[in-house]
């Protein structure tokens, strides 16, 4: 950002912050009045911007506005109308419904000056915002008795899809699959876990855990033991009480 664009942008967009800071304040104690409210810790959201499909060349629009964690009004750009999904925004929606200005400005900003600011942003970070890192995916298991964990860790970006197949074909029982997090680098990781007690060994190898990376990217793991880290020891030598006092000479302090 700041090697394409100029002073004016910052002051321009601080200003419009600023004043948009008077905006939520009034928008609060509107509100208040409207749900009977007298005090307390209140929150306005406010959520709009677009999406932008370069291969299907298809733009979409959104605006809505929340209260305190539930949805209050919504814009449906189809119809050029607004959602109310609470009897307190029906004053709102009657009020904005019958701003024809203001709906064309709303279809105009959502439609046409959103998306050619997105190709800008796009365009200015596409070395960092395009790129693609592909992960290191590993086979865990903690115990013989515990799941098979398939572990992909430092890819980027978060549009990642992980599953389980046998036999070629994508299974869903006895899988879990966890969430997408973020590592201290940027990059993500995910697992997805699968249970084989009632599996028996000689069929493991009929499995294999499948990585997607922006639906390009594939990674493919057979299950095989030999490929499996885990934290259960092979063998343990035990050493009794008994032998570890024999390596020591006791003298009394009496």
């Amino acid at each position: 950002m700041r090697e394409n664009t100029d002073q004016e942008y910052w002051e321009r967009e601080t200003g419009n912050f600023l004043g948009n800071q008077q905006i939520f304040k009034a928008n609060i104690e509107i509100l208040k009045m409207r749900f009977n409210q007298t005090g307390g810790v209140h929150i306005v959201q406010h959520m709009y911007g677009c999406e932008w499909d370069d291969e299907a060349a298809e733009v979409k629009g959104y605006d809505q506005f929340g209260y305190d964690g539930e949805d209050f009004i919504t814009l449906n750009l189809e119809t050029k109308s607004w959602i109310a999904p609470t009897h307190h925004a029906v004053i709102t929606k009657l009020k904005w419904d019958n701003n024809v200005a203001f709906v064309k400005n709303e279809e105009s900003y959502l439609t046409q000056i959103c998306p050619e600011w997105l190709k800008k942003y796009v365009n200015y970070g596409r070395s960092s915002l395009m790129k693609t890192e592909l992960p290191s995916v590993s086979l865990l298991q903690r115990f013989s008795s515990s799941p098979v964990s398939c572990h992909a860790t430092g890819f980027y970006p978060d549009t990642a899809e992980m599953s389980w197949r046998k036999d070629g074909e994508e299974i869903h029982d006895g899988v879990e699959k966890g969430e997408i997090l973020s590592n201290h680098d940027g990059t993500f990781q995910m697992s997805i876990n699968i249970y084989l007690e009632s599996v028996p060994p000689e069929d493991w190898t009929k499995y294999e855990c499948v990585f997607l990376l922006s639906g390009v990217e594939r990674d493919v793991i057979r299950l095989e033991k030999t490929r499996i880290r885990t934290n259960e020891l092979k063998s343990v030598s035990t050493v009794t009480l008994s032998s570890l006092l024999s390596w020591f000479s006791f003298v009394s302090l009496a």
